[in-house]
């Protein structure tokens, strides 16, 4: 390790507390929900489920008892996730683009025709975006962030609500946030967070006395190939956090099922933060530039 990089974890000890973490390969013991009921009889829409956390909570969801739609832009990586499940189980694939709003707005009757179902009762608003800090298409980087992260979460979200309230069904909103929500806010990616938070509280504000709980989850850096590309090994070191490593997608996707499950039916308009304390208590583990 250079000496420049010492001292950097010397003073961010001294001055923060945070643990100097040596350079080794972190792991850790990640437990999974064992098969249960939790959420049997239901079905559950997960935007963005082919990979990450949105797959590790579809699986979740079916271990629960739960059938899921997964939506994905891509009909090619849908047909691949599907048939990397046992067969028969309730796992569905709805081609989507969530930035599209027309789209959107059609997709529930379309879903209960192709996959016969009589009722959706879960949405988890997870796919999401980032990209580098490019400069020269700044701008068109800071649309498409926009737009899937926080446009697509807020008008899939309105539509849901709606079809719930109309048809007198009890359900759940799960909005997949970020430790970034608590962050300031320099990049678009972190401005699309502080919109999800927000959106989750004015959702359960207006929808609560119909049934409909709203909550959300706030992950810090996870294993997922967003951070590690095609690293696909369990390696889950973050120095720089206060835990030394990153979230595990299974870690999230078990607390999903915990809060759209009548387990929590009196937590409402929350935010759950799975991130080892990056962002709610420690925001020192990046640089800041605008």
């Amino acid at each position: 390790m250079k000496m420049k990089d010492k001292l950097k974890r010397i003073y961010r000890y001294i001055r923060y507390g945070v643990p100097v973490v040596q350079e080794k390969h972190i792991t850790a013991k990640i437990v999974s929900l064992s098969q249960n009921d939790l959420l049997k009889g239901r079905t559950a829409i997960v935007t963005g489920g082919t990979s990450g956390i949105g797959l590790e909570i579809a699986r979740a969801f079916i271990n629960a008892g739960s059938a899921v739609v997964i939506t994905s832009r891509s009909a090619d990586r849908l047909q691949t996730v599907i048939e990397s499940f046992p067969k028969q189980s309730p796992i569905y694939g709805f081609e989507l683009d969530n930035r599209d709003v027309d789209q959107i707005n059609h997709c529930i009757p379309m879903m209960q025709k192709k996959f016969d179902l009589s009722k959706i009762d879960i949405l988890v608003n997870n796919a999401g975006v980032n990209r580098g800090p490019d400069k020269c298409s700044f701008e068109e980087n800071f649309d498409a962030i926009l737009q899937t992260n926080l446009k697509g979460t807020y008008f899939f979200s309105r539509m849901f609500a709606e079809y719930l309230k109309e048809n007198g069904i009890r359900g759940n909103i799960l909005n997949i946030a970020s430790s970034s929500s608590d962050r300031p806010a320099t990049e678009a990616y972190m401005l699309s967070k502080w919109g999800v938070k927000g959106l989750t509280k004015g959702l359960a504000r207006v929808y609560s006395h119909y049934g409909i709980v709203v909550n959300g989850i706030a992950p810090g850096p996870t294993s997922t190939p967003m951070i590690k590309g095609c690293d696909s090994s369990d390696e889950l070191t973050h120095e720089k956090g206060l835990t030394g490593r990153m979230t595990h997608p299974i870690e999230v996707a078990n607390m999903a099922v915990i809060l759209v499950s009548d387990m929590s039916r009196m937590v409402v308009g929350d935010i759950v933060y799975m991130s080892g304390g990056a962002g709610n208590v420690y925001n020192e583990d990046i640089e800041y530039c605008f």
